[in-house]
């Protein structure tokens, strides 16, 4: 599990190590249900601080609830709406230190207090998100981001 304690080498160490594990697991797999069911289950497993690890996948122009690991989530979100409606109307990672700081941010669970938020993108069109809350404020920093990003990059190639 990452603590916060860690120092930075060694978070980086582990996130590469999570990262090859969810490619081993990927290798040959075309099911995208298990892909991400397990990708959740990573991402739960190893990052501390978390309250909520999932997806949401892109279906007739809105986000719908996907695999994820945590208490019941909002089923559906529209484009543009809340950190993870953001992420994919500006194609960009939200790394959100406070969320009720964020205009419209939308509260499934009222414990969660930062989030980060990776969109996924597949052959050039919007797939989905990775999004990930904590009950702490300012729980993820740089190096989450960069990583959280290469991970959706495996994910995208098996995603394919």
């Amino acid at each position: 599990m990452f603590q916060s304690t860690q120092t930075p080498g060694t978070r980086i160490k582990d996130y590469e190590l999570l990262i090859k594990q969810l490619d081993a697991l990927s290798e040959g797999e075309k099911d995208e249900i298990a892909i991400l069911s397990n990708a959740s289950a990573l991402l739960n497993q190893f990052l501390s601080e978390v309250n909520w690890v999932g997806f949401y996948i892109w279906k007739d122009d809105e986000l719908v609830l996907g695999p994820f690991q945590g208490l019941p989530a909002c089923i559906r979100i529209p484009y543009g709406k809340g950190v993870c409606g953001t992420a994919v109307k500006e194609h960009a990672t939200q790394r959100i230190a406070d969320v009720h700081q964020f205009p419209g941010h939308i509260a499934c669970d009222s414990a969660s207090q930062s989030e980060i938020v990776v969109p996924i993108i597949v052959d050039g069109n919007i797939y989905g998100v990775l999004d990930i809350d904590s009950p702490t404020t300012n729980r993820f920093d740089e190096t989450d981001q960069i990583h959280l990003e290469k991970f959706v990059n495996i994910l995208e190639k098996h995603l394919k």
